[in-house]
Protein backbone atom coordinates (compact mmCIF):
# COMPACT_ATOMS: atom_id res chain seq x y z
CA UNK A 1 0.00 0.00 0.00
CA UNK A 2 1.40 3.72 -1.11
CA UNK A 3 1.43 6.60 1.13
CA UNK A 4 -1.18 7.96 -0.01
CA UNK A 5 -4.84 9.89 1.29
CA UNK A 6 -8.01 10.32 -0.43
CA UNK A 7 -10.08 12.82 0.34
CA UNK A 8 -13.96 12.90 -1.16
CA UNK A 9 -17.67 14.29 -0.18
CA UNK A 10 -20.92 15.67 -1.20
CA UNK A 11 -21.64 12.20 -3.58
CA UNK A 12 -25.19 12.59 -2.23
CA UNK A 13 -25.80 8.66 -2.84
CA UNK A 14 -29.30 7.63 -3.66
CA UNK A 15 -31.49 4.77 -5.80
CA UNK A 16 -32.28 8.05 -8.06
CA UNK A 17 -28.45 8.23 -8.71
CA UNK A 18 -27.24 5.03 -9.89
CA UNK A 19 -24.59 6.45 -11.93
CA UNK A 20 -22.91 8.10 -8.93
CA UNK A 21 -23.82 5.21 -7.49
CA UNK A 22 -21.69 3.03 -9.41
CA UNK A 23 -18.68 5.51 -9.80
CA UNK A 24 -18.58 5.27 -6.08
CA UNK A 25 -18.92 1.28 -5.66
CA UNK A 26 -15.72 1.45 -8.52
CA UNK A 27 -13.69 3.41 -6.88
CA UNK A 28 -13.79 2.00 -3.63
CA UNK A 29 -13.06 -1.13 -5.14
CA UNK A 30 -10.41 -0.23 -6.93
CA UNK A 31 -8.89 3.27 -6.36
CA UNK A 32 -9.35 3.74 -3.15
CA UNK A 33 -8.25 0.20 -1.98
CA UNK A 34 -4.73 0.84 -2.88
CA UNK A 35 -4.51 4.13 -0.56
CA UNK A 36 -3.73 4.30 2.71
CA UNK A 37 -6.48 6.44 4.29
CA UNK A 38 -10.07 7.61 2.54
CA UNK A 39 -11.81 10.60 3.91
CA UNK A 40 -15.06 11.13 2.89
CA UNK A 41 -16.50 14.59 4.14
CA UNK A 42 -20.18 14.18 4.42
CA UNK A 43 -23.30 14.17 2.32
CA UNK A 44 -21.94 10.68 1.17
CA UNK A 45 -25.78 9.75 1.29
CA UNK A 46 -28.72 12.52 -0.17
CA UNK A 47 -30.99 11.38 2.71
CA UNK A 48 -29.61 9.24 5.37
CA UNK A 49 -32.47 8.02 7.99
CA UNK A 50 -30.66 5.80 10.58
CA UNK A 51 -28.59 2.92 10.44
CA UNK A 52 -32.15 0.65 10.54
CA UNK A 53 -32.58 1.71 7.05
CA UNK A 54 -31.29 -0.89 5.12
CA UNK A 55 -33.01 -0.15 1.89
CA UNK A 56 -30.80 -0.22 -1.01
CA UNK A 57 -28.42 0.90 -1.95
CA UNK A 58 -27.24 0.89 1.70
CA UNK A 59 -26.56 -3.28 1.74
CA UNK A 60 -24.19 -2.38 -1.18
CA UNK A 61 -22.98 0.70 0.03
CA UNK A 62 -21.80 -1.02 3.93
CA UNK A 63 -20.24 -3.68 1.82
CA UNK A 64 -18.44 -2.00 -0.17
CA UNK A 65 -16.81 0.21 2.52
CA UNK A 66 -16.27 -3.24 4.78
CA UNK A 67 -14.48 -4.75 2.08
CA UNK A 68 -11.85 -1.84 1.89
CA UNK A 69 -11.46 -1.26 5.51
CA UNK A 70 -10.94 -5.31 5.77
CA UNK A 71 -8.15 -4.64 3.10
CA UNK A 72 -6.22 -1.92 4.41
CA UNK A 73 -7.37 1.25 3.61
CA UNK A 74 -8.46 3.07 6.93
CA UNK A 75 -11.80 5.11 6.43
CA UNK A 76 -12.56 7.79 8.50
CA UNK A 77 -16.06 9.79 8.30
CA UNK A 78 -17.26 13.26 8.99
CA UNK A 79 -21.04 13.88 8.85
CA UNK A 80 -22.65 16.26 6.59
CA UNK A 81 -26.27 17.63 6.51
CA UNK A 82 -27.82 15.29 4.70
CA UNK A 83 -26.31 11.96 6.54
CA UNK A 84 -25.74 13.16 10.16
CA UNK A 85 -27.83 10.67 11.66
CA UNK A 86 -25.19 7.69 10.51
CA UNK A 87 -23.77 6.53 14.11
CA UNK A 88 -22.17 3.67 15.69
CA UNK A 89 -24.12 1.05 14.15
CA UNK A 90 -22.67 1.66 10.93
CA UNK A 91 -18.98 2.28 12.15
CA UNK A 92 -19.66 -1.03 13.35
CA UNK A 93 -20.57 -2.55 10.17
CA UNK A 94 -18.32 -1.01 7.93
CA UNK A 95 -15.19 -0.32 10.05
CA UNK A 96 -15.08 3.22 9.61
CA UNK A 97 -14.11 5.50 11.79
CA UNK A 98 -16.45 8.36 12.93
CA UNK A 99 -14.90 11.90 13.24
CA UNK A 100 -16.17 15.19 14.77
CA UNK A 101 -17.50 17.67 13.09
CA UNK A 102 -13.51 19.40 13.17
CA UNK A 103 -11.03 16.97 12.74
CA UNK A 104 -6.87 17.67 12.95
CA UNK A 105 -4.99 15.62 11.04
CA UNK A 106 -1.28 15.42 9.90
CA UNK A 107 -0.39 15.22 6.23
CA UNK A 108 2.49 13.96 5.67
CA UNK A 109 4.04 16.52 7.77
CA UNK A 110 1.19 19.57 6.98
CA UNK A 111 -0.87 20.13 9.65
CA UNK A 112 -4.42 19.73 8.35
CA UNK A 113 -8.21 20.85 9.57
CA UNK A 114 -10.93 19.11 8.03
CA UNK A 115 -14.76 19.68 8.18
CA UNK A 116 -17.61 18.97 5.76
CA UNK A 117 -17.99 23.15 5.30
CA UNK A 118 -21.44 23.93 6.29
CA UNK A 119 -20.69 25.52 9.46
CA UNK A 120 -17.89 27.72 8.33
CA UNK A 121 -21.52 29.04 6.06
CA UNK A 122 -22.54 31.84 8.96
CA UNK A 123 -24.03 34.25 7.04
CA UNK A 124 -26.75 31.84 6.52
CA UNK A 125 -28.38 32.45 10.34
CA UNK A 126 -31.37 30.39 9.52
CA UNK A 127 -29.54 27.09 8.44
CA UNK A 128 -26.75 27.60 11.45
CA UNK A 129 -30.21 28.09 13.96
CA UNK A 130 -31.83 24.82 12.36
CA UNK A 131 -28.44 22.68 12.41
CA UNK A 132 -28.07 23.87 16.01
CA UNK A 133 -31.41 22.24 16.98
CA UNK A 134 -31.44 19.16 14.93
CA UNK A 135 -27.81 17.98 16.54
CA UNK A 136 -28.66 18.13 19.88
CA UNK A 137 -28.96 14.52 21.43
CA UNK A 138 -32.59 14.41 22.33
CA UNK A 139 -33.64 15.78 18.40
CA UNK A 140 -31.57 12.76 17.60
CA UNK A 141 -33.29 10.34 19.76
CA UNK A 142 -36.59 11.64 19.11
CA UNK A 143 -36.11 11.53 15.33
CA UNK A 144 -34.67 8.02 15.28
CA UNK A 145 -37.67 6.90 17.84
CA UNK A 146 -40.13 7.06 14.60
CA UNK A 147 -40.55 4.79 12.52
CA UNK A 148 -38.92 4.35 9.07
CA UNK A 149 -41.72 5.39 6.48
CA UNK A 150 -42.57 8.82 8.53
CA UNK A 151 -38.68 9.59 8.57
CA UNK A 152 -38.98 9.00 4.55
CA UNK A 153 -42.09 11.22 4.67
CA UNK A 154 -40.36 13.82 6.60
CA UNK A 155 -37.06 13.18 4.28
CA UNK A 156 -38.99 13.98 1.16
CA UNK A 157 -40.32 17.14 2.66
CA UNK A 158 -37.05 17.97 3.81
CA UNK A 159 -36.09 17.89 0.78
CA UNK A 160 -38.49 19.94 -1.04
CA UNK A 161 -38.28 22.74 1.80
CA UNK A 162 -34.52 23.00 1.47
CA UNK A 163 -34.81 23.69 -2.37
CA UNK A 164 -37.82 26.43 -1.55
CA UNK A 165 -35.05 27.76 0.99
CA UNK A 166 -32.26 27.95 -1.05
CA UNK A 167 -34.16 29.75 -4.07
CA UNK A 168 -34.69 32.58 -1.99
CA UNK A 169 -31.06 33.15 -0.89
CA UNK A 170 -28.26 34.67 -2.63
CA UNK A 171 -24.93 32.70 -3.64
CA UNK A 172 -23.10 34.74 -1.55
CA UNK A 173 -24.87 33.55 1.56
CA UNK A 174 -24.40 30.15 1.07
CA UNK A 175 -21.13 30.37 0.93
CA UNK A 176 -18.37 30.67 3.24
CA UNK A 177 -17.71 33.44 5.74
CA UNK A 178 -13.89 34.16 4.80
CA UNK A 179 -13.40 36.03 8.23
CA UNK A 180 -15.18 32.90 10.05
CA UNK A 181 -12.66 30.88 7.92
CA UNK A 182 -9.60 32.87 9.17
CA UNK A 183 -10.90 32.59 12.69
CA UNK A 184 -11.31 28.75 12.47
CA UNK A 185 -7.87 28.23 11.26
CA UNK A 186 -6.23 30.73 13.65
CA UNK A 187 -8.02 29.10 16.20
CA UNK A 188 -6.68 25.89 15.21
CA UNK A 189 -3.32 27.15 14.86
CA UNK A 190 -2.92 25.36 11.06
CA UNK A 191 -2.80 26.68 7.32
CA UNK A 192 -4.42 24.26 5.32
CA UNK A 193 -8.23 23.70 5.29
CA UNK A 194 -9.99 20.97 3.66
CA UNK A 195 -13.55 20.43 3.65
CA UNK A 196 -16.89 20.06 0.92
CA UNK A 197 -20.52 21.42 1.06
CA UNK A 198 -20.42 24.64 -1.29
CA UNK A 199 -20.05 22.82 -4.18
CA UNK A 200 -17.53 25.35 -5.33
CA UNK A 201 -14.54 23.77 -5.61
CA UNK A 202 -10.94 25.30 -5.79
CA UNK A 203 -8.07 26.35 -3.47
CA UNK A 204 -8.58 29.48 -2.20
CA UNK A 205 -5.87 31.34 -0.32
CA UNK A 206 -7.29 33.63 3.33
CA UNK A 207 -5.35 36.63 4.63
CA UNK A 208 -4.07 37.71 6.73
CA UNK A 209 -3.90 33.61 7.79
CA UNK A 210 -1.77 32.89 4.46
CA UNK A 211 -3.93 29.76 4.75
CA UNK A 212 -4.38 27.57 2.05
CA UNK A 213 -8.15 26.60 1.87
CA UNK A 214 -9.23 23.40 -0.61
CA UNK A 215 -13.14 22.95 -1.51
CA UNK A 216 -14.00 19.53 -2.45
CA UNK A 217 -16.26 19.12 -5.83
CA UNK A 218 -19.42 16.85 -5.87
CA UNK A 219 -19.66 13.78 -7.84
CA UNK A 220 -21.51 13.29 -11.03
CA UNK A 221 -21.41 10.12 -12.75
CA UNK A 222 -17.47 10.32 -11.98
CA UNK A 223 -15.62 10.21 -9.19
CA UNK A 224 -13.61 13.54 -8.37
CA UNK A 225 -11.02 12.55 -5.78
CA UNK A 226 -8.49 14.85 -4.30
CA UNK A 227 -5.06 12.82 -3.80
CA UNK A 228 -2.57 13.48 -1.35
CA UNK A 229 0.96 12.11 -1.08
CA UNK A 230 4.02 12.86 0.49
CA UNK A 231 4.93 14.78 -2.94
CA UNK A 232 2.12 17.13 -2.62
CA UNK A 233 -1.60 16.68 -4.32
CA UNK A 234 -3.54 16.86 -7.27
CA UNK A 235 -7.35 16.57 -8.02
CA UNK A 236 -8.19 13.28 -10.12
Amino acid sequence: MKQETLFISDLHLSPLRPATLGAFLEFVSGRAAGAERLYILGDLFDAYLGDDDLSPPHADIRQALKHLTAGGTQVFFQSGNRDFLLGQAFAEATGVVLLGDYALIDLYGNKALLTHGDLLCTDDTGYQAARLRVRTPEWRDYALGKPLWLRRLYARWYRWKSSLDKSGKSREIMDVNPDTVVGIMQARAVQLLIHGHTHRPGVYLHAPAAGTRIVLPEWDDRARVLCWTPSGYNLE
